[in-house]
């Protein structure tokens, strides 16, 4: 993990809130600090503040955060006007818009990438 990552830097109480592993959600989410998907989650993601999509998620989401951090699966688009990083063995499928992306090697990631700040 690169030493500047988020997830170095983003200690476990601060994440207010965890969709664990085997939980499924359909629906929108709004959140203010971190929350971390374990499960299954379908629909709309909106925030000022930092999601983290973990190893054994599989996130279908259009997501509107300040920064992302991807361990497992999403397929939508993403606007991050912090940053998106993307953590072995991340898949995703969709387009990107932020100003800052780490890609790990052994990412799959398919989809188009724009890299302006707003």
């Amino acid at each position: 993990m690169a030493e500047d990552s988020v997830l170095n830097t983003l200690d476990q109480k601060d994440i207010i809130a965890i969709l664990g592993k085997g939980s499924e959600f359909d629906g929108k989410l709004t959140f203010e600090g971190a929350v971390k998907i374990d499960g299954r989650f379908t629909g709309q993601v909106y925030s000022k503040g930092t999601l983290i999509i973990g190893e054994n998620a599989k996130v279908k989401a259009e997501i509107a955060v300040s920064t992302v951090v991807i361990q497992g699966e999403v397929s939508g688009n993403i606007k991050a006007p912090n940053c998106v990083e993307l953590h072995a063995p991340a898949r995703l499928i969709g387009n990107l818009m932020t100003p800052t992306l780490l890609i790990q090697k052994g990412v799959i990631f398919e989809g188009n990438t724009i890299m302006e700040s707003e």
